[in-house]
């Protein structure tokens, strides 16, 4: 089957899942229907991938959904339970504790970090190759450009042994790390790809690393693999793209930002990029925010 083909027929099956994750009466059947193939071809497409089954992916959306409620006000794990389809919170514990190692009245407490589901349409990885490997990517056409003062702050990060950027990055650890990192209700902003400064690369290890910053005073849980150092106050200068709609634009977002923070003119507007002062911050691209990327500056 032509790879083209299989990555739509994907996209399609993810996107009636989460269109219909939250479907008391969410029907696999018309899954199946709306792609045209039997439960045994369809799963094997989907796996092969995503690497997880349909019904597993559905799962894990509907647990991150419920994890992301129990963060939300004095809300009880009993009622986020309830809200579920379980009949006990003790049922709801036990399947949530399969899923993610951790208690929900343990993750309730803000202090852990979950392995939450992230979802990623599989076209935005297929786009980005292709036209990588056909050297189309477009010129941009507008980014939205804002000085941030950040101030003094811990950074969670994981570095990374061979990779320079976020799809290498992904075949090196694996993707979940952003969904990892994201379940931290503390949060400054989301998990990022991160390019660290000189003074934080080790020998052994690229410049590049994901990572999340954290309120200074953060005392939580640090995940395995992961570690924390303090970043000073400083300037970050923010670049975001234009929001999108079709998921082939991703990669042209993503293009849009890195050429904007390439041929932007910082001295006009009283700075000079400083990589010493903190990382670059990669944070992807979302269709309803574009694609974002921080740069480290200090005023001239």
């Amino acid at each position: 089957m032509d790879i083209e083909y299989k990555v739509e027929l994907v996209q399609n099956m993810q996107d009636y899942i989460i269109e219909n994750a939250d479907n008391e009466d969410f029907s696999f059947d018309e899954l199946y229907s709306r792609v045209g193939y039997s439960q045994r071809h369809a799963d094997r497409f989907f796996k092969e991938l995503l690497h997880r089954t349909p019904k597993e992916y559905l799962k894990l959306i509907r647990f991150t959904n419920s994890a992301k409620e129990l963060t939300l006000g004095s809300k009880k794990v009993l009622d986020t339970a309830i809200e579920n389809n379980y009949d006990s919170g003790e049922g709801y514990s036990k399947a949530f504790y399969k899923a993610f190692g951790k208690l929900p009245s343990e993750y309730k407490k803000g202090k852990s970090f979950i392995p939450m589901f992230t979802y990623y349409p599989i076209k935005n990885y297929y786009s980005y190759i292709k036209k990588k490997e056909n050297n189309i990517m477009n010129k941009p056409n507008y980014c939205i450009i804002t000085p941030v003062h950040k101030e003094k702050r811990k950074l969670i990060f994981m570095r990374a042994k061979k990779a320079d950027d976020y799809f290498s990055f992904c075949d090196e650890a694996g993707c979940d790390w952003e969904g990892l990192l994201n379940s931290i209700p503390c949060k400054l902003d989301t998990a990022a790809i991160l390019t660290l400064p000189k003074a934080l690369v080790k020998d052994g290890f690229t410049a590049t690393a994901c990572g999340i910053e954290v309120p200074f005073d953060y005392d939580g849980e640090i995940p395995t693999g992961f570690e924390a150092v303090t970043l000073d106050e400083c300037d970050m200068m923010y670049f975001q793209s234009q929001k999108y709609e079709n998921d082939e634009d991703f990669s042209e977002m993503i293009e849009q930002v890195f050429d904007a923070v390439d041929s932007f003119d910082y001295k006009s507007y009283g700075y000079k990029v400083d990589d010493n002062l903190a990382p670059r911050f990669n944070f992807g691209a979302e269709k309803e925010t574009g694609a974002r990327f921080a740069v480290p500056v200090s005023k001239l």
